[in-house]
């Protein structure tokens, strides 16, 4: 029934459930109505194949769920995806993250949590093992980008999802500014009905 969506929702690097675009989502997931146990947002582990086992189980317990991934959880969602054959829409997502931190082996730490950890070449190894095809779906699959992301070059998602649904905006952030205003466009990617949409009220969940 497509008035009653599945969504598992990956947050990014060193992030949470706790971070901005996860909670206006869950809140406006509420406001509308739809199940709260259709909307998962797991608190990822550090390591890739951690991560991706916890992501296995929450897919697992839905019915064919849209994933909606956020920077190095876009990378994560696109490997789902086309594991699985899943809908993702991803939101700045990273592309080839293996090779962002070549060299770099520091003491991390995570910006809700506060937990610390080292990223080491196992982490890296991690990544790559996920790295698939660029996809060429534009029905299964929605690319938001904005050109003032400030920690990931735009254009090389751009172009790995050239044969994609892609938007660009110009400005905005790694972040993605103004993402509420954007959450018709994603409840009506997920299936959620127009009527449905009419008694979202964006400015509660600034």
């Amino acid at each position: 029934m497509r008035n009653s969506p599945s969504v598992v929702y990956i947050h990014g690097f060193n992030s949470s459930p706790a971070s901005c675009k996860a909670q206006q989502l869950r809140r406006a997931w509420l406001q509308l109505g739809l199940s709260e146990e259709q909307l998962l947002i797991p608190e990822l582990h550090h390591h890739p194949e951690r991560a991706i086992a916890q992501l296995q189980n929450a897919i697992a317990q839905l019915d064919q769920p849209v994933l909606i991934g956020s920077s190095l959880g876009g990378f994560y969602a696109t490997y789902l995806a086309e594991q699985h054959h899943l809908k993702a829409l991803l939101i700045n997502p990273a592309v080839g993250p293996q090779h962002l931190f070549d060299g770099f082996f520091a003491e991390q730490e995570n910006l809700y949590s506060g937990e610390c950890w080292q990223l080491t070449e196992s982490h890296l190894q991690g990544l790559a093992e996920l790295v698939v095809a660029p996809p060429n779906d534009a029905q299964r699959f929605c690319v938001w980008l904005q050109t003032g992301d400030e920690t990931l070059d735009y254009c090389l998602a751009e172009q790995y999802y050239r044969g994609c649904s892609v938007l660009i905006e110009q400005g905005g952030d790694h972040g993605f500014q103004r993402f509420t205003e954007h959450l018709p466009a994603l409840f009506a990617f997920i299936g959620v009905d127009s009527s449905v949409l009419q008694s979202l009220n964006l400015s509660a969940l600034e």
